[in-house]
């Protein structure tokens, strides 16, 4: 060992010694440690400016408001009894005569406030509806049903004497488009569909845009009057598959647009299966001061997102496949894609606006298709939710150099192929288990219904969510053997399985870095530094930095003299201590690098005086370890 050290250290030396005498060509831009810390705080302090910018812009789209409207609303459409009959609403209804007795009752009396209560009048405006006196109905609602044909399914020939007629599950190719009933106005006339209006993925079914339509009327009495003759003249038939109510609300107090979609499935086993959407949007961006102060971040935004930009495609160009190696280069890719996403996103929304809104509020006497704006501005609204999670994760890349950040990141990819093998077991026990539980519980337990509501159901089982009587009820024997077995194998053993991989790693990590393998410098530290450095620059305190060097070097000494070491030693070890200080303030790292500088004579002399002292050092290590090899092989003899 001690050979091996004797050359790498002169052959680094001699390398060193080469290049001053040939000249070497002009070398790679090396990084000192300073310089480092200098770009990581100045790169820290330009994204958390980035950050700020980003979280002002995304809490600036969302209202608080926003869920009290939505509130208000859904409790006036939603809970809202049936009258004379308190445990019926929209949300528990279960047949057609409830569903006719809501659009009659509860749906009309909520439509259509054209009186204070006081029973005066509430309004000057002509045909001007306001839901809870302040939130204005735009244009006028709409009721929208899908039909399936007739004999879209087989029956068994033993029952076909019994069923003449079958109605099949709704897809676009059982769709009914023939007119049906009277066949004179538009509700008993198909309409096709519009290209651009998004499908509605129901609970028992996928379902496209058009059907059989009828718009509401501005007047109370004569809406009514329609729900009784398209009730008396059978307008839902057994080939009905679901019905749509929308219509959409704006409250000018709050500058918010509401827009309400009810849903009633008619699913083929029979009964109705309810379903809603209330979408708070603020579609009219910029009308007070605060919506112009968003409209600046929103410039700023796209700054930085051309500076960022600008910068990884730098760096992709300097280190080219070397870049992809790192995981925070593509977190960085990721956030830029969901930058560029949720700009495109945001022009597009802002561009339709733009184009439909005044259209949908020239005509009063029609419905208003708000529906399609609030869509996408919904996901728009997701795009920078996941790009402001993936911002405030971008942090860890620089917390990293904390020692506590970097054993964490250090045991995870440590770990990493660990648990990736422990997932593959789990995950065989944990699907062949929802496998079981959707077969034999899925027909009567809610939770094991569809196989990924099972699967759902054993992660709840293993936070301590389960519904344990259901399990038992739909099966006394397999009920808890399935119950006690998952238990057991999942939640004592494999859980407690990757909680021990992971602890044993860090307590690997955490006594590597109990030896001195640590990161080369903690950023709480050098902020600390240099905010003590201000200060002695500013004079506001005293430099202490001689005084604690006089101060340690004396008590090493004196330690030193304790522990039986002579007078020699001790002057040898501090002049190879002020040596070995002196080039590390010219050199980075202590590692070995293949991209060497040029040195000067000085230098070189510096450098073979501390080879030639640490040649001696280990000379002399060697000899002691001679001598107490001699002595043991003596005891033993």
């Amino acid at each position: 060992m001690v050979t091996y050290i004797h050359y790498k250290l002169h052959n680094n030396v001699k390398k060193k010694f080469v290049l001053c005498l040939t000249g070497a060509p002009k070398p790679k831009l090396h990084y000192r440690k300073e310089v480092e810390i200098r770009t990581t705080l100045q790169e820290l302090s330009l994204y958390f400016i980035f950050l700020i910018n980003l979280c002002i812009l995304t809490f600036g789209m969302v209202n608080p408001h926003m869920y009290y409207l939505n509130k208000v609303m859904s409790s006036l459409f939603l809970d809202t009894s049936v009258p004379g009959d308190e445990r019926t609403n929209f949300k528990s209804i279960r047949s057609i005569t409830d569903f006719w007795k809501f659009m009659e009752g509860p749906l009309l009396e909520g439509l259509y406030w054209d009186a204070w209560y006081t029973n005066k009048t509430l309004y000057n405006l002509k045909n001007s509806s306001r839901i809870y006196y302040e939130n204005i109905l735009l244009g006028v609602p709409r009721v929208r049903q899908l039909r399936v044909r007739n004999n879209t399914c087989k029956v068994y020939s033993s029952f076909q004497s019994l069923m003449s007629e079958c109605y099949d599950k709704y897809t676009s190719s059982n769709e009914d488009t023939s007119d049906f009933g009277l066949k004179q106005e538009t509700e008993w006339k198909y309409s096709t569909p519009n290209s651009s209006s998004p499908w509605h993925w129901g609970f028992v079914g996928v379902y496209r845009n058009g059907g059989f339509i009828f718009t509401l009327s501005k007047s109370k009495s004569d809406t009514k009057n329609k729900f009784i003759n398209l009730q008396l003249d059978s307008w839902i038939t057994r080939g009905t598959r679901v019905i749509f109510i929308d219509f959409s609300l704006y409250n000018a107090n709050v500058n918010l647009f509401c827009i309400i979609r009810l849903v009633a499935e008619f699913p083929a086993t029979g009964g109705i299966i309810t379903s809603w959407q209330f979408y708070s949007v603020k579609l009219l961006r910029y009308v007070s001061h605060y919506d112009y102060i968003i409209a600046s971040c929103e410039i700023t935004f796209c700054i930085f997102l051309i500076v960022f930009t600008t910068q990884e495609a730098q760096k992709i160009r300097e280190f080219k496949s070397a870049y992809f190696k790192s995981v925070w280069n593509w977190l960085e890719l990721l956030l830029l894609v969901l930058c560029f996403v949720a700009v495109s996103f945001n022009i597009y929304c802002n561009i339709q606006i733009f184009l439909l809104l005044e259209d949908l509020l020239k005509n009063t006497e029609k419905y208003s298709d708000f529906y399609f704006l609030a869509y996408w501005y919904i996901y728009y609204n997701n795009i920078i939710a996941i790009t402001i999670f993936f911002a405030w994760i971008k942090i860890f890349k620089f917390i990293s150099f904390n020692k506590t950040m970097s054993q964490l990141s250090t045991t995870l990819s440590r770990c990493l192929k660990d648990i990736v093998g422990f997932a593959i077991m789990f995950f065989i026990i944990f699907f062949a288990y929802a496998q079981l539980g959707f077969l034999v519980f899925g027909s009567q337990v809610d939770d094991f219904s569809t196989f990924q509501n099972a699967i759902f159901a054993q992660f709840r089982i293993v936070l301590g969510d389960f519904n344990f009587a259901g399990i038992q009820q739909a099966n006394r024997i397999l009920g808890p053997i399935y119950f006690i077995t998952f238990i057991f194998f999942v939640f004592f053993v494999l859980l407690n399985m990757f909680l021990a991989i992971i602890n044993d790693t860090y307590s690997e990590v955490k006594a590597d870095y109990s030896i001195g393998r640590r990161p080369d410098f903690e950023l709480g530290e050098m902020i600390k530094k240099s905010y003590n450095n201000a200060l002695e620059k500013l004079r506001l305190k005293k430099p202490q930095k001689d005084e604690d060097d006089k101060g340690m070097k004396g008590d090493l000494a004196e330690q030193a003299r304790r522990e039986g070491f002579d007078e020699n030693e001790i002057q040898s070890a501090e002049q190879m201590k002020k040596w070995k200080e002196r080039l590390e303030k010219k050199y980075y790292s202590s590692e070995i690098q293949d991209d060497y500088q040029p040195v000067t004579q000085q230098e070189f002399r510096e450098l073979f005086l501390y080879a030639v002292e640490l040649e001696k050092e280990l000379h002399y290590i060697s000899l002691k370890l001679n001598r107490v090899m001699r002595r043991i092989s003596a005891l033993q003899n």
